[in-house]
Protein backbone atom coordinates (compact mmCIF):
# COMPACT_ATOMS: atom_id res chain seq x y z
CA UNK A 1 0.00 0.00 0.00
CA UNK A 2 1.02 3.27 -0.77
CA UNK A 3 1.70 5.80 2.46
CA UNK A 4 -0.81 8.96 2.97
CA UNK A 5 1.53 11.92 3.84
CA UNK A 6 0.31 13.52 7.04
CA UNK A 7 3.21 15.95 7.07
CA UNK A 8 5.46 18.01 4.88
CA UNK A 9 8.46 16.10 4.04
CA UNK A 10 10.32 19.74 3.27
CA UNK A 11 8.56 22.06 5.91
CA UNK A 12 6.93 19.52 8.65
CA UNK A 13 3.56 21.15 8.49
CA UNK A 14 0.60 19.32 8.45
CA UNK A 15 -0.96 18.80 4.90
CA UNK A 16 -4.55 18.93 4.13
CA UNK A 17 -6.34 18.00 1.06
CA UNK A 18 -7.47 19.94 -1.72
CA UNK A 19 -8.39 19.90 -5.02
CA UNK A 20 -5.61 20.27 -7.65
CA UNK A 21 -5.46 19.73 -11.33
CA UNK A 22 -8.84 17.42 -10.70
CA UNK A 23 -7.48 15.47 -8.77
CA UNK A 24 -7.63 15.58 -4.93
CA UNK A 25 -3.71 16.15 -3.31
CA UNK A 26 -2.07 16.25 -0.14
CA UNK A 27 -0.47 19.71 -0.28
CA UNK A 28 1.33 21.74 2.15
CA UNK A 29 -0.35 24.84 3.54
CA UNK A 30 2.84 26.54 4.84
CA UNK A 31 4.12 29.84 2.99
CA UNK A 32 6.71 29.71 0.53
CA UNK A 33 6.60 26.00 0.76
CA UNK A 34 4.36 24.78 -1.98
CA UNK A 35 4.97 20.94 -1.60
CA UNK A 36 2.22 18.81 -3.33
CA UNK A 37 2.18 15.21 -2.96
CA UNK A 38 1.27 14.12 -6.46
CA UNK A 39 1.03 10.24 -5.43
CA UNK A 40 1.47 9.36 -8.87
CA UNK A 41 1.78 5.52 -9.96
CA UNK A 42 4.89 3.20 -9.68
CA UNK A 43 5.58 1.84 -13.49
CA UNK A 44 5.93 -1.64 -13.46
CA UNK A 45 6.28 -4.12 -15.98
CA UNK A 46 4.55 -7.88 -16.68
CA UNK A 47 5.37 -10.69 -19.14
CA UNK A 48 3.38 -13.28 -20.22
CA UNK A 49 6.59 -15.68 -20.69
CA UNK A 50 5.76 -18.33 -23.15
CA UNK A 51 8.21 -21.14 -22.33
CA UNK A 52 8.39 -24.43 -24.79
CA UNK A 53 4.61 -24.24 -25.50
CA UNK A 54 3.09 -23.33 -21.92
CA UNK A 55 2.78 -19.74 -19.83
CA UNK A 56 5.60 -19.61 -16.67
CA UNK A 57 3.88 -18.27 -14.08
CA UNK A 58 5.92 -17.83 -10.19
CA UNK A 59 5.48 -17.20 -7.01
CA UNK A 60 7.25 -14.61 -5.22
CA UNK A 61 9.30 -15.56 -2.21
CA UNK A 62 7.82 -13.41 -0.16
CA UNK A 63 4.06 -14.08 -0.76
CA UNK A 64 2.85 -16.85 2.01
CA UNK A 65 0.02 -17.84 -0.14
CA UNK A 66 0.36 -20.00 -2.42
CA UNK A 67 -0.67 -17.52 -5.45
CA UNK A 68 1.47 -17.51 -8.75
CA UNK A 69 1.33 -14.78 -11.28
CA UNK A 70 3.38 -12.89 -14.16
CA UNK A 71 7.09 -11.94 -14.05
CA UNK A 72 7.21 -8.20 -12.79
CA UNK A 73 9.40 -6.26 -12.23
CA UNK A 74 10.22 -1.76 -11.88
CA UNK A 75 10.82 0.07 -14.79
CA UNK A 76 14.13 2.07 -14.35
CA UNK A 77 14.48 5.46 -14.63
CA UNK A 78 15.37 5.97 -18.44
CA UNK A 79 14.65 2.66 -19.85
CA UNK A 80 12.09 1.16 -22.42
CA UNK A 81 9.18 -0.61 -20.99
CA UNK A 82 9.87 -3.73 -23.77
CA UNK A 83 13.91 -3.54 -22.57
CA UNK A 84 12.59 -3.57 -19.25
CA UNK A 85 10.66 -6.86 -19.60
CA UNK A 86 13.05 -8.45 -21.28
CA UNK A 87 15.79 -7.74 -18.36
CA UNK A 88 13.62 -8.83 -15.86
CA UNK A 89 12.67 -12.19 -17.19
CA UNK A 90 16.38 -12.93 -17.84
CA UNK A 91 16.83 -11.65 -14.39
CA UNK A 92 13.97 -13.53 -12.54
CA UNK A 93 14.00 -16.92 -14.84
CA UNK A 94 17.55 -16.55 -16.74
CA UNK A 95 15.53 -17.50 -20.01
CA UNK A 96 16.40 -15.31 -22.99
CA UNK A 97 13.81 -13.75 -25.31
CA UNK A 98 14.75 -11.24 -27.73
CA UNK A 99 11.48 -9.59 -28.35
CA UNK A 100 8.44 -8.21 -26.22
CA UNK A 101 4.99 -7.85 -27.41
CA UNK A 102 2.50 -5.36 -25.59
CA UNK A 103 -0.20 -6.36 -24.64
CA UNK A 104 -1.96 -3.37 -22.67
CA UNK A 105 -1.71 -1.50 -19.55
CA UNK A 106 -3.40 -1.68 -16.33
CA UNK A 107 -4.23 -0.18 -13.29
CA UNK A 108 -3.43 -1.80 -9.63
CA UNK A 109 -5.29 0.81 -7.61
CA UNK A 110 -3.83 -1.72 -4.59
CA UNK A 111 -0.27 -0.70 -4.71
CA UNK A 112 -0.83 2.22 -6.95
CA UNK A 113 1.13 0.86 -9.92
CA UNK A 114 0.61 1.02 -13.63
CA UNK A 115 1.13 -2.57 -15.11
CA UNK A 116 2.61 -2.48 -18.60
CA UNK A 117 2.54 -5.92 -19.89
CA UNK A 118 3.91 -7.72 -22.60
CA UNK A 119 4.06 -11.17 -24.25
CA UNK A 120 7.71 -13.12 -24.76
CA UNK A 121 8.71 -15.88 -26.20
CA UNK A 122 11.74 -17.34 -24.00
CA UNK A 123 14.37 -20.02 -24.65
CA UNK A 124 16.53 -21.20 -22.47
CA UNK A 125 16.79 -23.24 -18.70
CA UNK A 126 14.83 -21.99 -15.62
CA UNK A 127 17.26 -20.93 -13.27
CA UNK A 128 14.68 -18.93 -10.57
CA UNK A 129 16.64 -15.68 -8.97
CA UNK A 130 15.97 -14.89 -5.05
CA UNK A 131 13.01 -13.69 -5.84
CA UNK A 132 11.12 -16.27 -6.31
CA UNK A 133 10.20 -19.56 -4.72
CA UNK A 134 9.01 -21.29 -7.29
CA UNK A 135 7.48 -21.89 -10.54
CA UNK A 136 4.59 -24.11 -12.61
CA UNK A 137 4.36 -24.24 -16.63
CA UNK A 138 0.57 -23.86 -17.76
CA UNK A 139 -1.22 -25.14 -20.89
CA UNK A 140 -2.35 -21.85 -22.52
CA UNK A 141 -5.91 -23.68 -23.14
CA UNK A 142 -6.05 -24.80 -18.87
CA UNK A 143 -4.82 -21.11 -17.99
CA UNK A 144 -7.11 -18.64 -15.65
CA UNK A 145 -6.93 -15.63 -14.71
CA UNK A 146 -7.46 -13.23 -11.16
CA UNK A 147 -9.46 -10.12 -11.07
CA UNK A 148 -6.24 -7.69 -10.77
CA UNK A 149 -3.85 -5.97 -13.30
CA UNK A 150 -1.65 -8.62 -14.39
CA UNK A 151 -4.61 -11.20 -14.24
CA UNK A 152 -6.31 -9.22 -16.74
CA UNK A 153 -3.37 -8.69 -18.73
CA UNK A 154 -3.16 -12.69 -19.04
CA UNK A 155 -6.78 -13.09 -19.55
CA UNK A 156 -6.80 -10.20 -22.72
CA UNK A 157 -3.66 -12.18 -24.09
CA UNK A 158 -5.27 -15.65 -24.32
CA UNK A 159 -7.68 -13.88 -25.89
CA UNK A 160 -5.61 -13.18 -28.52
CA UNK A 161 -4.83 -16.31 -28.51
CA UNK A 162 -8.38 -17.97 -29.16
CA UNK A 163 -8.70 -19.15 -26.22
CA UNK A 164 -11.58 -18.08 -24.05
CA UNK A 165 -9.98 -18.06 -20.01
CA UNK A 166 -12.35 -18.45 -17.22
CA UNK A 167 -11.29 -16.57 -13.65
CA UNK A 168 -9.99 -18.35 -10.88
CA UNK A 169 -13.24 -19.20 -8.61
CA UNK A 170 -12.57 -16.88 -5.47
CA UNK A 171 -12.06 -18.79 -2.42
CA UNK A 172 -15.16 -19.45 0.25
CA UNK A 173 -14.18 -18.33 3.96
CA UNK A 174 -14.49 -22.29 4.98
CA UNK A 175 -11.58 -23.17 2.58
Amino acid sequence: MTPIYQYCPRCAAPLHSENHGGFERRVCPAPGCGFIWWNNPTPVVAAVVEYQGKIVLARNAQWTTPFFALITGYLERNEDPAEAVLREVKEELDLDADHATLIGHYTFERMNQLIIAYQVEATGTITLNEELAEYKLIEPERARYWPAATGLALRDYLRTQGFDPQPIAPRRADD
